[in-house]
């Protein structure tokens, strides 16, 4: 019966020539909060399990990392990389000090982004990255209630998405004349990056990009028959957000605050006509293929946070001095 009632409801958006795409929140920064020694415990990953044995045991507690705010990264493009810029352009979670109407509510907090663009006259951007390239089929190490694959649904990850329609950023703005855009990659590894709009503004709005080559009459859709699963798994992760600076702006510093990324989207096959069989839980394919890539960023990253920690174990460390001492 519940078929029947999906194919019928078919049928009408045939007739009627509309369709009725998907909405959701892709990722809110103000969810991404330190809530677990230090890390957000919905997005945790621990890269101990793919270091070697000469690590000491507090060696492996500094490999583990999440999407809290503060780990994300600013690149600037090689040109424009020296000590000072790559020092002073990072990211820092911000809290909201007023509520402001549908945007924000008093002590959400942001992601605040400080890029410092060189002072010479040409081209120049920076990327916004998370501290690892989030993994669409991960699951929780720490959750035990997670659903299995899903632990970055939400968190920088859509599934079954079929095709674009729009994708809106709630920003605020500070009067800088910087381009804003995000960079997604698909399940084949494939990115593509969408410019939003310029900053030039004061306060908060939400950017829109809509897709020009969306079609919402079926009838001039190309239908096509393809294969289910696996191939009907299609997902979308975000990559990184991208700040760009035009040869004629003036350098220095730009600061901007990003509360949260929303989708909108057709999916790629109706849950209604998916639901007889788990076809990922009976053969596993999608998360074996996660699973391999997984475990070479595993590595990749579960090195550079043990040198991360060397590091910080071979810099100068400043003596505190009591009270007593001091007087």
């Amino acid at each position: 019966m519940k078929r029947f009632f999906t194919l019928l409801s078919l049928a009408l958006f045939v007739l009627t020539g509309s369709i009725f795409a998907e909405e959701t929140v892709l990722i809110n920064f103000s969810d991404l909060v330190d809530d677990y020694q230090g890390e957000n415990k919905a997005t945790l990953m621990d890269f101990s399990t793919v270091a070697g044995t000469r690590y000491t045991e507090e060696e492996k507690a500094a490999m583990q990392t999440s999407l809290y705010v503060p780990n994300w990264e600013v690149e600037l493009t090689s040109s424009s990389q020296t000590v000072v810029n790559n020092s002073l352009s990072y990211v820092l979670a911000v809290p909201v000090n007023n509520d402001v109407n549908n945007f924000a509510s008093a002590g959400d907090q942001l992601m605040g982004i400080r890029v410092h663009f060189p002072e010479a006259s040409f081209n120049s951007y920076a990327t916004v990255h998370p501290p690892f390239a989030i993994p669409a089929y991960a699951t929780s190490s720490v959750d035990e209630n997670a659903v299995r694959g899903d632990q970055f649904s939400g968190y920088g990850v859509v599934k079954n998405i079929g095709v674009l329609k729009s994708v809106k950023v709630r920003v605020y703005g500070m009067n800088f004349p910087m381009g804003l855009g995000l960079i997604f990659r698909d399940e084949n590894e494939n990115r593509q990056s969408i410019f939003l709009s310029y900053l030039d503004f004061d306060g908060w709005r939400e950017l829109e990009w809509t897709n020009p080559n969306y079609i919402t009459q079926v009838r001039n859709r190309e239908i096509t028959n393809i294969p289910l699963y696996p191939r009907s798994a299609p997902s979308l992760t975000l990559d990184g957000i991208f700040v760009y600076r035009d040869a004629m702006q003036e350098g220095g510093d730009f600061i901007s605050y990003i509360k949260d990324i929303t989708m909108v989207y057709d999916q790629a096959v109706l849950d209604e006509l998916n639901s007889d069989i788990d076809h990922e839980s009976t053969w596993n394919i999608l998360s074996d293929r996660e699973e391999s890539r997984r475990n070479s960023e595993l590595k990749r990253l579960g090195n550079v946070q043990v040198l991360r920690y060397l590091e910080t174990q071979k810099m100068h460390q400043e003596e505190e001095v009591s009270p007593a001492t001091a007087e």
